[in-house]
Order: structure tokens, then C-alpha cells, then sequence
């Protein structure tokens, strides 16, 4: 069978790398890849974007599923457009997309049928935000409404820190159309949880907890980011917990998207925080999420490409997916100055030194015959363990042999 995928991070090599142990995956394409794809797969020079051009490609090179990984070309309708050309497509219709697409739907979706969440109030004026922020007071969560790559929040201690973000989104147009609209919400405490699933419309079925860490520096402080790392699974989701999430947040989620004719198929990503009130959800995401995707399908046992089949057909009530008990830890080195300016084409070394993780390529790019950096976040190194800490420390003794030119990584992924 031919696989096409869809993005060029670290979730697409992941996925890649899992699609080829598959004993009936015998060739695939990643659109755009990377350096360190295009190790286990053959590159397309196509934008993640480009639905025309993807679409014109899978009608001549005919795989037997394109998986549309990354937020961007699921919210501008990818899915709908390879199907309508008949062509198989796991991943969410634009109707679906838009539970990340826009946090207002969200959180109007959380609110009509009661799944537990934030208070929050939508607001596309900024001198009307000021006024809410001032009688509310801080801490206090602003987001842009729109998508933002994961850097579209801001966690505001102050009242001046949530206005200055409301300005800048609004009146200064920081995160373009994405930030014409803000979402302010109740600041909520407790340990972050995030939980994946696979939804074919009906049925969904967990994957292993996970944790990302957002902020750029240790103790989570510093700018957010589009994850730094992440390690699955959580220290604090238990079974009681994952019961309660069950039956209070996933179910009435996937209900709640049939309820509105928007079926949800393909993974659901569930940002929840566990509160001492219970588990509310912070954010959800129309897809595998990036770092936690490295982590959690390190540990998948069922082959993917069946699973991604399973979903498409609606028959994932008829599937069993196995995952190991083993734990895994995904630490990222990103370019210096990450997520603000950076330099790229870093000459990367050491990467053959590296055996007991294995490292998968976010923002890498082939030049004379050796690799360099060609994003934000460069690498992720994953490893895999029987316990937690076993797999932060054979991670971190990798990520230790790796050089480039002001790479920089957080030391404390998997601590808290």
C-alpha cells in the first residue's frame, strides 16, 4: 500500500517512522518532509498547504490514504477536497477543523452541552476586552481565536500583561486574521493533561496520556512556544480520572459534533486541566499534537495504517489498538531564539552518536550531503523505557551528543 502525508515536523516523521513498520506500507510520500524524513520516505516539494497541488498529486501517483497531519490545510479544507476527488483521506472535514480553528466555536460547543471548561467571554473590540480584563483582574488567559502555531496564548499574571496581549492581537494584528478575534478566559490551576484520540464520527478510542511543556525555558518560564517537550504518560491521570474525562469531556465531545452535523473523524486532541473542581478542558485540537505525538506513538503497538483505515471506514469499534507499558520522554533542541527570531542552515552534528533514543526531525534540510537546521524547533529525542525517569535520562544522555550552533533545550522535560 502507498501512504501520502501530509506537514514536515516532528509529528509527520513520527508518523512516518510508525506508517513504516507496517508490513502493508510499502511506499510513502511526505509533503514537504524534511531533512530527517526523507530517510524513511520520498519528499514532495508541495507546501502542507498547497490542496490543489496535493490533490493533483494524488490523482497521479494514486496512494491508497493520504494522512493530513498538521492544523493549517485541515482547517482550510484538505479532507473535503481529496474526497471529493475520491481519493481516501484520514484527517477531519473543514466542518469538523473548526473545533480548533476557532476557540470561540469551542468554547460555545463546551458551553451548550455542558462539558466542563473555563468561563470565558469572545471579544473582537479591544477597548471592550480592556474593560472586562479590569473588572475580572488577573491572572487572567487570553487567546487568539484563530490558529496562531501554538503560540496565540497568553498567560496573564497581570492586568497591564492581559491588555498589552489583547492590543497586540486585536489593534496590532500579532497573529494576522487569527487574532482579529480573542477568547478571555477564567485562569484555571491544576496539572496539564493532554489526551489523543481516535474518532471515527461514532466511537472513540484514548491513546496514552501525555504532558507537553509549552513555555521556552525551564520551571515554565519564557515566551510559549509550540511545545518544548513532552513525556507520556502523566503522573497524574489515573484510571478514576480517565473515567470521569470519559464520560463528562470525550463522549459528550464527539456526541455534541454529531449533534451539530459535524461528525468528528480522525485523532481529537483533548488539552485538559485537572482542576480541584475535576478535569475542564483548556484547548482542543483537530489533530495528532506536536511533541506528544512523538512520545505517545513510540509506544504504539497495533499497526497505524490500520487503525487510520479503521477510523475512515467508521469500523473503529472493531479494531483492538495495543500500546506497551513502557514510558517515553521527547525532548526538544530548537534554534536560538526560538519561538522569536532565529537563524537557520546550523550545520548539525553528532546525530550518529545517538543510540538509545531516536530522533526525529522537526526543522532540518539536507545541504552537501550533511544536515542543517531550517526551523524553530530542530529535533526531538525520544526515548523509550520501562520507567519515566529511565526514559528522561537516556534522552537527555542523547540530546547531550548533538551540536549546532546555539541550539537550546529545556532541562526539565518529564520533572513536573
Amino acid at each position: 500500500m502507498k501512504v501520502l502525508v501530509i506537514g514536515g515536523g516532528g509529528r509527520e516523521h513520527a508518523i512516518v517512522h510508525t506508517l513504516k513498520k507496517s508490513p502493508k506500507v510499502d511506499r510513502i510520500w511526505c509533503a514537504p518532509g524534511n531533512g530527517g524524513i526523507a530517510a524513511e520516505a520520498e519528499c514532495v516539494p508541495l507546501k502542507a498547504t498547497d490542496i490543489d497541488g496535493v490533490v493533483a498529486f494524488a490523482k497521479e501517483h494514486k496512494p491508497d490514504l493520504v494522512m493530513v497531519a498538521p492544523d493549517d490545510p485541515l482547517a482550510l479544507g484538505m479532507v473535503d477536497a481529496l474526497e471529493d476527488a475520491g481519493i481516501r483521506a484520514f484527517g477531519p472535514r473543514k466542518n469538523a477543523a473548526v473545533i480548533e480553528g476557532s476557540k470561540s466555536f469551542a468554547k460555545e460547543l463546551m458551553e451548550k452541552y455542558h462539558i466542563p471548561t473555563a468561563g470565558y467571554a469572545v471579544f473582537e473590540d479591544s477597548a471592550a476586552a480592556v474593560d472586562y480584563i479590569r473588572k475580572n483582574g488577573a491572572p487572567i488567559v487570553v487567546k487568539a481565536d484563530g490558529l496562531a502555531l501554538g503560540k496565540g496564548v497568553t498567560v496573564a499574571m497581570t492586568e497591564e500583561q492581559a491588555i498589552e496581549a489583547v492590543r497586540d492581537a486585536i489593534d496590532g494584528g500579532a497573529f494576522g486574521g487569527a487574532g482579529a478575534r480573542v477568547v478571555i478566559e477564567e485562569f484555571l490551576t491544576g496539572p496539564e493533561v493532554s489526551v489523543l484520540a481516535f474518532v471515527d464520527g461514532k466511537t472513540l478510542k484514548t491513546m496514552p496520556s501525555a504532558q507537553d511543556h509549552k513555555r521556552a525555558y525551564d520551571h515554565d518560564e519564557g515566551p510559549n512556544t509550540g511545545g518544548m517537550g513532552a513525556f507520556s504518560p502523566s503522573r497524574f491521570y489515573t484510571d478514576e480520572i480517565a473515567e470521569t474525562c470519559m464520560e463528562t469531556i470525550f463522549k459528550p465531545t464527539v456526541a455534541a459534533m454529531q449533534a451539530e452535523g459535524r461528525p468528528f473523524k480522525g485523532v481529537l486532541y483533548f488539552g485538559l486541566m485537572l482542576t480541584p473542581k475535576g478535569p475542564k478542558v483548556i484547548e482542543y485540537n483537530a489533530r495528532f499534537g506536536d511533541p506528544e505525538t512523538q512520545a505517545v506513538l513510540s509506544r504504539l503497538e497495533t499497526d497505524l495504517y490500520d487503525i487510520f483505515n479503521a477510523v475512515i471506514d467508521e469500523k473503529l469499534d472493531q479494531i483492538e489498538i495495543k500500546w506497551t507499558d513502557n514510558a517515553a520522554c521527547c525532548v526538544c533542541m530548537a534554534s536560538g531564539g526560538y519561538p522569536k527570531a532565529y537563524e537557520k542552515g546550523k550545520e548539525i552534528t553528532g546525530l550518529d552518536a545517538v543510540f538509545e533514543s531516536f530522533v526525529f526531525h522537526a526543522g532540518t534540510a539536507e545541504k552537501d550531503g550533511g544536515l542543517v537546521t531550517a526551523g524553530g524547533r530542530v529535533l526531538g529525542v525520544t526515548a523509550s523505557a520501562p520507567s519515566l525517569d529511565e526514559a528522561i535520562r537516556k534522552a537527555y544522555a542523547d540530546v547531550k551528543k548533538i551540536h549546532f550552533d546555539g541550539a537550546h533545550y529545556r532541562t526539565d522535560i518529564g520533572v513536573k
